[in-house]
């Protein structure tokens, strides 16, 4: 699953899922706004919460990006749970000598 964070020039932060990409657009889906909470925490909400869940694929313009960029390893994890195949995969072990 190839989840990326997007800013759109309306100032909105996405995390979706892309779906292709060509060179004057995107296509995603399963996005979800970032909202900003008290103490530099975040909370998340549906993106384009009446898109026809069967076809749920949104075709974005590239020249309404502002930037777009590698999603926080814990997010994607949860962002997986909700969207991807369900697997979890635990954490990496690391040994401490």
């Amino acid at each position: 699953m190839n989840v990326k964070l997007f800013r759109i020039v309306t100032g909105e932060e996405v995390v979706a899922e892309v779906v292709s990409e060509y060179d004057n657009f995107v296509t995603v889906k399963n996005g979800l706004v970032v909202l900003p909470g008290a103490n530099g925490t975040v909370g998340f909400a549906p993106w384009a919460t009446v898109v026809d869940r069967e076809i749920p694929d949104l075709i974005i313009a590239k020249n309404h990006l502002v930037y777009v960029a590698e999603v926080d390893p814990g997010i994607k994890k949860k962002y997986n749970e909700v969207y991807g195949s369900k697997l979890i995969t635990p954490d990496e072990k690391k040994l401490v000598l």
